[in-house]
């Protein structure tokens, strides 16, 4: 989904080959790459150029426009298939420039249509606005485009964040075909109320309400073909877009268009995890293959996932679901960290959560100490002091009438996002009696001259050393674009005058890359 006003993106990779248009187009952009980041799948992905001129369609086009206008008549619903040459020249250009692509989003269509109908019904929405991320994607889950769009639905970081998708190093929920699917649902509905007629919501979706309203006050219309002249030229060419790619999922067979390598989701059982894990090490341990498990996870973008992971639901390919449960302690042994840098082991926790066969328990190694760096802390001077370690406590709050996820998680000094991950709420929603998990970190002072063991499942301990640890460190975070004082205030459980204070900044701002003291 789109704000900024970019061209539309589409992936359109068949046979690892890309078409690239011959009209002018922005080029698509990777993730910025690091050592153990998994590459998305963004390079030369071949765009749609803008809408070409309607006189190209010459008198006699190859499709007679009295077919198109009988068969739009037929496939309309809710959304209105109105006829057009925009529209017109669309399908002439998705049968014979854009054959390969049409053909990919034909195979593709197994794959993700049956979750988009399943929320879009759940919602009330149309479910021909399928045929959305068609247009948007390329129905390609970990497609960047240059603008920062991201995902199936193209949601910007900021709008993503808006609609609880959860962004962060390691994971990015734009990514996870479910959850960015239900906020689509929510923004385009949203956009329906806003403007109450489907044409112009969909205008709205790829440029924004402002840009539509504007046009409106601009032009005096009142929809979208009535507006069209003053609305931005990638807008334009959006509805006859969709318009177009609705008839080719229907009527492509007409015209000799046909999937030839169909797809469909990897059946999968699922594992919750808490803490850190090597998902390489992981998947060669289990028999797993690592693309397969991207495939069924593309939110992680990453090959790792952190120490401070929790209640993270990994899915794995079920044929190799029945080895993992039978070998899982050596598994686990080979791709979590048994120690922490403070010398404490790991442990296992208890957890309400259970995995597919719900016969073990949750992921079975979880810190017994959170008190390490992670990638956005780092060693500082070190202080003489008692030794501590944090601990996760879990408490719980009933909601009460008038309260909202907002009141709650400033009561609580967490964010929103995490109070719907901790809760596994998908919206907003709540209702007056409902209990909350809430978790916080609490500091747990132990003797200076003790060291603190803790016992592993599956570890047959051999006599540990004793340790003196006197020191604690500094903790830090590294600001990452879209970040806030707010933001990283609510992360951490810190008044923002604390955080302020702490680093001596006199206004608001901050910037990417700046490394803000945590705690100390």
């Amino acid at each position: 989904m789109r704000i900024s006003t970019k061209v539309l993106w589409l992936g359109a990779m068949c046979l690892g080959s890309w078409i690239t248009p011959s009209m002018a187009m922005v080029p698509q952009e990777k993730l910025a790459a690091e050592s153990d980041t998994l590459e998305k799948n963004t390079q030369a992905e071949a765009l749609l150029p803008y809408l070409p001129e309607v006189e190209e369609i010459g008198p006699n086009p190859s499709v007679p426009e009295a077919l198109l206008k009988e068969r739009f008549a037929k496939l309309e619903k809710e959304i209105p298939l109105r006829y057009h040459k925009s529209s017109h020249e669309f399908v002439e250009y998705f049968i014979y420039k854009k054959a390969e692509f049409t053909q990919t989003m034909m195979e593709r269509m197994p794959l993700y249509f049956p979750l988009f109908e399943k929320a879009l019904q759940k919602h009330g929405l149309p479910t021909e606005l399928k045929y959305l991320s068609m247009i948007e994607s390329g129905l390609n889950p970990t497609i960047i485009s240059h603008a920062r769009a991201g995902g199936l639905w193209q949601f910007m970081p900021a709008t993503g964040r808006e609609f609880g998708l959860y962004q962060d190093k390691y994971i990015d929920e734009r990514f996870e075909p479910a959850k960015a699917t239900e906020a689509a649902c929510q923004y385009l509905a949203q956009l329906y109320r806003i403007f109450g007629d489907w044409e112009l919501a969909l205008a709205s979706y790829n440029t924004g309400p402002g840009n539509v309203k504007r046009a409106m006050r601009r032009s005096r219309g009142t929809t979208f073909w009535t507006i069209y002249n003053v609305l931005p030229k990638e807008t334009r060419s959006y509805v006859p877009q969709y318009v177009a790619m609705n008839y080719m999922m229907n009527f492509g067979y007409d015209h000799g268009i046909y999937p030839r390598n169909t797809e469909f989701q990897i059946p999968n059982d699922t594992i919750h995890i808490n803490g850190y894990i090597d998902l390489a090490a992981f998947c060669q341990q289990s028999s797993i293959n690592f693309e397969d498990l991207k495939k069924l996870n593309p939110q992680i973008t990453k090959t790792i996932l952190p120490d401070q992971t929790r209640d993270f639901v990994l899915k794995v390919p079920s044929v190799q679901y029945t080895y993992f449960v039978s070998n899982r302690n050596t598994i686990m042994d080979s791709c979590t960290r048994r120690f922490t840098a403070a010398g404490l082991l790991i442990a296992k926790v208890d957890s309400t959560k259970v995995d597919s066969l719900g016969a073990n328990p949750s992921f079975p190694y979880a810190l017994a100490s959170n008190s390490t760096s992670s990638d956005d802390e780092e060693e500082d001077e070190m202080e003489e002091a008692p030794v501590s370690s944090n601990k996760t406590k879990k408490s719980s709050h009933t909601v009460r009438r008038g309260e909202n996820l907002g009141a709650i998680a400033r009561k609580y000094h967490v964010s929103v996002a995490e109070l719907r991950r901790w809760n596994h709420i998908r919206r907003n929603d709540i209702r007056r009696g409902q209990r909350l998990a809430i978790y916080k970190e609490v500091k747990v002072a132990a003797p200076a001259k003790t060291t603190t063991r803790v016992a592993l499942a599956s570890y047959r301990a051999e006599e540990q050393p004793a340790r003196k640890d006197r020191h604690i460190r500094k903790r830090y975070h590294t600001v990452q674009k879209g970040d806030t004082l707010w933001i990283i205030s609510q992360r951490y459980g810190l008044e923002i005058g604390q955080l302020k204070k702490r680093n001596r900044i006199r206004g608001n701002s901050i910037k990417p890359g700046q490394k803000l003291i945590i705690s100390s």
